[in-house]
Order: C-alpha cells, then structure tokens, then sequence
C-alpha cells in the first residue's frame, strides 16, 4: 500500500482509519481463535470479508510493502521473524480486513466519485510536487512504480481511498465533546477534597512473634516464584566509545583557550541581568503627565503612591534582556544607568514608565574553571578516527578466530569482565552492574549463549560495544534456606500490613457509629493533621494509592489506605469542593480540543466493528503464514 502518498493520510479521518486497523489486532485474535470458521477455504484464500475473499497475492503484497516501509524508518533490515515479533503481519491482515469492509459498503451505498476529482486532488498532492511546486508527472511516475503501482491501478486505489474517507466523514466527521462530558470531566479532575488524618505507624500492628517452621513454609511455597534466582550471564565486555579513546592531557592550553575564546559568552557567561519596575498607564498622556511630575522632582515612588501601585506587584524581577517579551521595555530598561526612569513608553500593553531598581553585571566563568571540560571536548572530537581504527583492529582479529580478550589485548586494550548479572542489569547481591549500552547490550547478551559470535553494538556517540557469552547460569528455584531471612522478613511484613488493615478497618466502622478521628488518635497516642488540596491528581505528602481511596468514599466518611513506609494512614474526608465549570478556562479548552480527536476514533471504531460482526469475517491463520512466511511457517 502505498501509504507515504495517500491525500487522506494527511487529514484526521485517515489517521483514524490506520489507528483503528490497530484496534482491530484484537478483533483478529478473537476471529483467529474460533476454529470452526476456517473450514472449506480455497487453498489461496487467506480471509474472507463478506462477500469478498482475500488472496494469498495480495496479502503478500500488501506485507511486503509495509515491511520495506519498515526498513526505511528504521534504517535497518527487518527479517521475518522480528516482524512477526512486532506484529506486523497481523496488522497488515487488520488493514486489509478494514479496507475491504469500507469498500463493500461505499459499493452498497451507491458512492462514486468522478475522475476529475481523483485527478486534481493528485495534482495538489505535495508527494508528487517538483522542484517549482508544480505538479511533477515524472516525479509521480517514478513514485507510483516504486511503490509496485500503474497508472490506472494507483488513481484505482485512490478512488477507494477518497470513498472510504467520505464515509469516515459522514460517520464521525465534524463530531464536538458535548459540554456535559467536558462538564463531567471537569468536575472528576477539578474536585478538591479535605481530609483529617491519621497516621498509623508499623509498630501500632503490636508486637509480631516470630513465625513458626510450619507457617514459614507455607507461605514459602505459596509465593515460590517470588524468590525464585534469576538467570545470569557472566560477560567480557569492551567498550570503546569517543570518551574513553580521548586523551584531554594531549590537547594543548593554546588549542583549549582558542576554542573559550569562541565559545565563553554563550556557554560560560551570565548576560547582564536587570530588575526593572513597570508602571502602566491607561494611555500615553497620562504617563506623559507623571513624567512631567518626576522632572518637578517628584519621586518615582510617589508617583506609584498616587496610582495606588505597590513595588511587589509592579516589579518584572531579575531578568536578561532577551527575557523582556515587549522588546521596547527591554531596549529602554538597558538603555537606563541603575536607578534611572525611563520617558513614556508605547508598550505592547499601553504606556509605561519604567525605574532601573537594580543592574547585575555580566559575568564569564574564567578559563582555568572550564579548561578540563574543553579539552575533553576537542579529545573527543579527534578520538573519533582512533575509535575507528581501533574498531577496524578489533574486527581484525575476531575475523582471523581470536577470542574477545585476545583481540582487545592485541589492540592494546583490557576488557571488563563481569562475573554475574541478570537481565535487569543486577548481580546477585541486587546491585546495579555498570554496563555500556546497558538495555542493548543486556537484551543481547540473553538472547545469545557461549561460543556465539555476536554482532557489534554501537553506542549514540559513534562508538562501539564488544561482548562475549563466558559463562551461563540458569534460572532456578530457590530453597527456603537459601532464602530464609528475606522470607521471613516478608512474612512479618505481610502480617504487619494484616494487622494494621484489620486494626484501620476497626476504627472505619468506629467513625461511622459516632466516634471521632481525634478519640482514635488520642487512645493510639498519636497526632491528628489537616491535609487540604487533595485532587486526584496528586495531594501533599500523598501517594497515589493512598489519592485513589481517599476518593473512593464519600464526604463525611473514613477510609484508610496503605503508605510506603509499612504503615496505614485512617482519614476522614472532611470537605469536598468542585469549582465552577468554565468552558472557556484553558484546562477545558484542552480538554474539548483532545476530544474533537478521540471522539470520532471511538465512534469510527465501534462502527468499523459493526461492519466486520455483520460481514462475518473469518481469516485462516495457516493460511495467512503461508502467504507471508512461506516454509518458515511454524
């Protein structure tokens, strides 16, 4: 398909229709699944759409264009098996299924669209625009063939493509949130509760007796997996990236300070800042009158005085020139000495004077405090060849046989050896393994084994990552004995948390009979607070989960939840506030414009999935790995 110069792309009905294919992945597993509708198909029929069947050719076709699209996104080959592993062979059947059930309906509906339409709206296409911004017929030519296309067979495909949007509009299009909904959504995000907490610490479960043998490993082999070892790699590793092949003690002071004196106002120094007051005025003659005062000797202060301004609220702060957004206050502030008054200015929100308060001087840091930082910068840049070359050495010697460590010895290099770490990037005593690459190399490194000649990973400077597979240790269960201590700290945990639930639980239902947060506090010798503020977004000093319920009871009533530190917090909801709905506040104008996007997608969606239950749909599974995969088929 040729989607990189389809018009509809370019508008949101196309988009939608492509998210949508995406949604259908789930649909296909569910029709995938139901073997009793994958009886009696022709050997080169992958699917059948209604009354339209879809063939192994064209599904092949359809693969192979979008997998070549693929590799130039990603500037890499893409074999069969990670295609398959991203899903792109179901995604291409779900877009195909799509298409086919738009098109029987633009066919059922009577829908046409003239030739002179598709010509013109190809035409203005920008894809197909030459060098002057005109249509260029050999640029298209040359587009269309590429992508596997005639003339007659892609002005074909387009009038499909113009009659599927036209239904997207007709279904979705022009769609607004209604104002109850953003009304809805306002009132859930904008609501502000206040709730009096309590907070019971770990030690308000009572004292915990040590867990008997019996009940230790009962609860050891209920939860097995959690303490089961994960698998290690034991790893040589080289790296060899710009930074470490940089030597900054070889580049000379002269080369260093050359490249301060280029580039030290920009990064190294501080523009001159300034603290400006502005007095605005409702129109140029009255500003001109209080300049007239202040040249009688009036004071700039008095002037305020009498416009019944305070200095706080007139003060623009501490800012650098190019931080003024009306450039005419910026050109007249620097242009003052400290404590100077400006005449009247036509500023961008009306005339103003303006008082110099402050002028902080330009500073540079001198070229002793950056000297280390430069040199390194010029290392880098020239160790660029030497990572080549040394890149070069190392292929070298793998190329004639010579394991990792013999190779970087040969080169003059020592790899890191790294006795044990698991694919979270740990070694056994749970600590982090400093790894280049880490999540590249980590993925690697367990998708490969010993002896396994791996490829070169390369880093975002232009580096390169050398390792080897020494050593494999599988992941196994572990006994209790092994892991006794941890087992036996979870356990005490876990029965704390029991504990304190069950106690939290008790006080909810004491509130709710007429018993008060503070008797409770008073009888746990603890503190009572007031937290106000709590939204769902988040409240002072509140964990999410703790958020959540405080929103799941209803003002007035106690709830309790449980916090990080292996306590339990009780609360009351005291106060529950939701301002005002205002559509025309920013957070809702937001809002309304994020719905104006995903309204029409759920729309589009759930009629998409009305068209394939009425189409009865049924795709070969077999017969679609056949069509792709061939006798790589499992």
């Amino acid at each position: 398909m040729l989607e990189g110069i389809r018009v509809v792309t370019q508008n949101w009905i196309g988009r939608t229709i492509m998210t949508i294919i995406m949604g259908f992945l789930i649909l296909s597993f569910a029709i995938w699944g139901i073997g009793d509708m994958f009886r009696g198909f022709g050997s080169n029929t992958v699917a059948t759409v209604g009354e339209a069947k879809l063939s192994g050719e064209t599904l092949r076709a359809a693969y192979q264009n979008e997998l070549t699209r693929y590799q130039r996104q990603m500037r890499q080959a893409i074999n069969n098996e990670q295609a398959r592993a991203m899903g792109l062979d179901t995604a291409v059947v779900s877009r195909l299924v799509t298409e086919s059930l738009l098109d029987q309906k633009a066919h059922r509906l009577g829908l046409s669209i003239s030739d002179a339409t598709i010509a013109d709206a190809i035409k203005a296409d920008p894809t197909f625009r030459g060098a002057s911004g005109a249509f260029d017929r050999a640029r298209f030519d040359a587009a269309i063939r590429d992508a596997g296309y005639n003339e007659q067979g892609f002005v074909r495909e387009q009038r499909n493509v113009y009659l599927r949007r036209e239904i997207g509009e007709a279904v979705a299009g022009g769609m607004t949130a209604p104002t109850t909904l953003l009304a809805a959504i306002d009132r859930y995000r904008a609501e502000t509760r206040t709730i009096e907490a309590l907070a019971l610490p770990a030690s308000a479960a009572g004292e915990i007796a040590a867990a008997t043998p019996e009940q230790l490993q009962k609860y050891f082999d209920d939860r097995k997996a959690n303490f089961r070892a994960p698998a290690y790699r034991k790893l040589v590793v080289l790296a060899v990236t710009p930074k470490t092949a940089a030597r900054p003690e070889d580049v000379p002071e002269d080369e260093a300070r050359k490249l301060y004196e280029q580039v030290k106002t920009q990064r190294f120094g501080t523009p001159e800042q300034r603290r400006v007051l502005q007095l605005v005025f409702p129109d140029m003659a009255q500003a001109e009158a209080a300049a007239a005062r202040l040249k009688e000797g009036a004071t700039f202060e008095t002037v305020m005085a009498e416009r019944g301004a305070k200095e706080a609220d007139i003060d623009l702060g501490l800012r650098a020139k190019s931080g003024f957004f009306d450039k005419a206050i910026g050109e007249a502030a620097f242009a003052l000495p400290a404590g100077g008054v400006s005449a009247p200015i036509k500023g961008e929100f009306g005339a103003v004077l303006l008082q110099v308060k402050e002028i902080a001087p330009e500073s540079v840091k001198p070229f002793a405090e950056v000297s280390g930082e430069l040199r390194g910068e010029i290392a880098e840049k020239r160790a660029a060849d030497v990572v080549r070359d040394i890149h070069d050495k190392i292929e070298d010697q793998r190329a004639s046989g010579k394991p990792l460590a013999e190779a970087a010895t040969a080169a003059g290099l020592t790899p890191q050896t790294i006795e044990a770490v698991d694919a979270t990037g740990r070694d056994k005593a749970g600590k982090p393994v400093d790894l280049p690459e880490a999540q590249a190399l980590l993925k690697a490194a367990f998708a490969s084994d010993i002896g396994v000649d791996n490829d070169t990973l390369t880093t975002q400077d232009r580096g390169y990552v050398w390792f080897e597979v020494a050593g494999v240790e599988r992941a196994r269960d572990r006994t209790l004995d092994e892991v006794r201590a941890t087992v036996e700290a979870e356990w005490k945990a876990d029965e704390t948390a029991r504990r304190l639930q069950a106690k939290a639980a008790e006080a909810v239902k004491a509130i709710a009979g007429g018993k008060t947060l503070a008797q409770i506090a008073e009888a746990e010798k603890l503190e009572v607070k007031m937290i106000g503020g709590v939204r769902r977004g988040g409240g002072p000093g509140l964990v999410p989960g703790v958020v959540a319920q405080v929103f799941n009871v209803k003002p007035g009533e106690a709830g309790s939840a449980a916090t990080p530190d292996g306590g339990r917090l009780l609360f009351v909801v005291k106060e529950s506030i939701v301002p005002k709905f205002d559509p025309k506040a920013k957070e809702n104008e937001q809002i309304a414009e994020q719905l104006r996007s995903a309204l029409p997608d759920d729309i589009l969606a759930q009629y998409l999935s009305r068209l394939q239950s009425d189409a009865k749909v049924a795709i070969d599974d077999q017969a679609v790995k056949r069509a792709i995969f061939g006798a790589e088929q499992n």
